[in-house]
């Protein structure tokens, strides 16, 4: 009976590191003392520490002559980073004007601040596996968005705030971006050529688990901060459920129109599979974590993260139902799917 239900939550994109999320936010509400505890040591401390491994062992696992062989494919390229950077941010921005009171403005700055990221690499490509897309153009894309979103996020995230009441410190952001994040991506893109880039690449899955593990602490400590400041006070659950539905119509919205203009560009299959895939996207690992850096520990992080987890879900359970269909489908069908 366990097995069964825990494959039918699978299937339905709800797989154990979702589940846990959830844990950690509940646990955050009843026991928020060692989430918001400061000094050497404690949980907030160690998931600092855990995000420089993160993209230490990010810049480790990337192949740099595999990203020189992806640059071809231009026009792909061009619409992946266009809809992850530019497309997403611009329609969030449309509908500011309708979250004009106190309540709405910090789940506005969160749904913006998922705008800005940069698009997730590993869900990506096994999706684009899965629906017969185009490899290579996935795994290219998704690195080359990751390394992008450490400057891109934090300026958009910087414009939109500039003078406001969550206003970002753009010079701080930076070094703590250059200290915590670009140098250990740098030092291990170095290091890829070594006996340690083939270990990262042969022990990748047990990567992924340590990227999860420190995600979950970071979780517990935003939600932590945020519970122990009561910035769930005045958050219900007919608000949430609505800022679920903002958010998946937002994917709809990214997905049908990369897919509309890949159809324009006459993109074949493959092509279609990669750009709508990787241009609807959105990295959990880089949310988490680059709202650690640039939201400085803000008791609003909680609130913030809210719509990125939302989105990682619904995002996971949407297009795993739609890889699965169209990897049934014929893969020289040039109008399935898309």
């Amino acid at each position: 009976m366990t097995n069964k239900l825990i494959q039918l939550l699978t299937r339905a994109g709800l797989d154990w590191f979702i589940l846990s999320i959830i844990g950690m936010i509940v646990l955050a509400s009843q026991f928020p003392a060692p989430g918001i505890a400061k000094g050497p040591f404690t949980i907030s401390w160690l998931a600092n520490l855990g995000v420089s491994f993160i993209f230490f062992f990010y810049g480790l696992k990337l192949n740099r002559s595999k990203l020189v062989m992806g640059l071809s494919n231009w026009r792909l390229h061009i619409l992946v980073q266009a809809a992850t950077f530019i497309l997403f941010p611009l329609l969030v921005l449309i509908v500011r004007p309708w979250f004009n009171q106190a309540d709405t403005q910090a789940l506005w700055l969160g749904t913006f601040f998922l705008a800005a990221l940069p698009s997730t690499v590993s869900s990506s490509v096994v999706m684009v596996s899965i629906a017969n897309g185009n490899i290579p153009g996935a795994i290219f894309n998704a690195s080359i968005s990751s390394l992008m979103g450490i400057f891109i996020t934090p300026a958009w995230m910087a414009l939109v705030t500039g003078g406001g009441h969550h206003s970002i410190d753009m010079q701080d952001v930076l070094v703590k971006l250059l200290m915590q994040i670009l140098a250990p991506v740098l030092l291990g893109l170095l290091l890829n050529p070594t006996k340690l880039g083939q270990l990262a690449g042969r022990y990748g899955k047990q990567l992924k688990y340590f990227d999860q593990l420190v995600i979950l602490a970071i979780v517990y400590t935003a939600f932590s901060d945020s519970f122990d400041k009561h910035m769930f006070s005045n958050l219900d659950a007919p608000e949430l459920l609505w800022l679920g539905a903002c958010v998946l119509a937002l994917f709809f919205v990214v997905y049908a129109i990369t897919g509309g203009i890949a159809r324009l560009l006459r993109f074949n299959r493959a092509d279609r599979i990669t750009a709508t895939f990787c241009g609807s996207k959105k990295s959990l690992v880089h949310g988490t974590v680059m709202a650690k850096v640039i939201f400085m520990n803000s008791p609003l992080t909680g609130i913030l993260l809210l719509p990125v987890m939302l989105y990682h879900a619904l995002q996971l359970i949407v297009v795993s139902a739609i890889a699965q269909r169209m990897a049934r489908q014929q893969p020289h069908d040039e109008h399935a799917g898309m």
